[in-house]
């Protein structure tokens, strides 16, 4: 349900409008071929793309891993602005690929905007075991958000298969890392205080958006969060799971494999502080 494909509303492929319902790109492109490119999905609240700033930072340090040149940053700013001028509430899929051939012809770029997926009211996940994903080892696309998603659907189509809604990503150590397309968090509780548990970004899981925010709502709220680098086990001390992401916000975990959760006031706690923090952020920008 999170994952699927809505028709979009607006497209622009590099700057120009077109219809998208015949939107198409060449099949000679690169990205569609290979997968190489790169890409962010934003928010839109009431025309506003929120913390664009950081979607495009990210896609800069991405786009340079790959050697693709992007746009200059107040076209894709323009971009993406146009995309949300006059939306209510909607979500922005910047897709940037390196074009017919990486090494003689420019990236291209598309901005679409898209109605929103159904809201999830909870979320079941498979633990599976993720042998493509870093888990700590350094390499030269460390941090990159790709096109290349093929092993994170992989992952969620296994996790289907097996009667949960998404998979929960399992490194080569162990060690719990993530979502194929969302953070993950839990509570524990000690000397009678929550701490909110979340896994390092030391591990190199996606420098998540929605990650930060939620860092920086806490923060707001006296809420206490720390990084870690734990296995499984980690979640026998749990009292509740969350997911963290663009499209769902702070989502309430009530199954990781067999180990049960409750909808809890902890997780609930963490998400009307994120409200708070992106409304407070919104009503500095109008």
């Amino acid at each position: 349900m999170g994952h699927k494909m809505s028709g979009f509303t607006t497209v622009q492929i590099d700057g120009e409008m077109v219809d998208p319902a015949t939107a198409s790109i060449p099949v000679t492109d690169i990205g569609f071929i290979r997968g190489y490119g790169v890409f962010e999905v934003m928010r839109v609240f009431d025309g506003v793309c929120f913390r664009l700033v950081p979607h495009l930072e990210r896609l800069a340090k991405s786009a340079a891993m790959l050697g693709i040149d992007l746009p200059p940053v107040d076209e894709l700013k323009a971009w993406c602005n146009r995309a949300a001028s006059g939306m209510d509430s909607c979500m922005i899929r910047l897709l940037v690929s390196a074009g017919d051939d990486p090494f003689e012809t420019p990236a291209r770029v598309v901005v679409a905007s898209e109605p929103l997926p159904s809201r999830e009211l909870v979320l079941t996940l498979h633990p599976l075991s993720a042998p493509w994903h870093s888990d700590g080892a350094e390499w030269e696309l460390l941090g990159a958000k790709t096109l290349s998603y093929g092993n994170n659907f992989g992952a969620i189509r296994q996790a289907k298969l097996h009667g949960f809604d998404d998979a929960l990503l399992i490194g080569r150590s162990g060690r719990v890392l993530e979502g194929p397309s969302f953070s993950v968090g839990w509570v524990v509780e000690e000397d009678g205080r929550a701490i909110y548990e979340t896994p390092s970004l030391t591990l190199g899981i996606l420098e998540s958006i929605t990650r930060q925010l939620a860092f920086d709502a806490a923060e707001d709220a006296g809420i206490e969060i720390r990084e870690v680098e734990v296995g499984l086990e980690r979640l026998e001390d749990a009292s509740e799971f969350f997911a963290l992401s663009t499209l769902r916000d702070t989502l309430s975990v009530t199954s990781v494999g067999e180990r049960a959760f409750p909808v809890g006031p902890h997780t609930t706690a963490l998400r009307e502080a994120m409200a708070d923090r992106t409304a407070r952020e919104l009503a500095s920008i109008a």
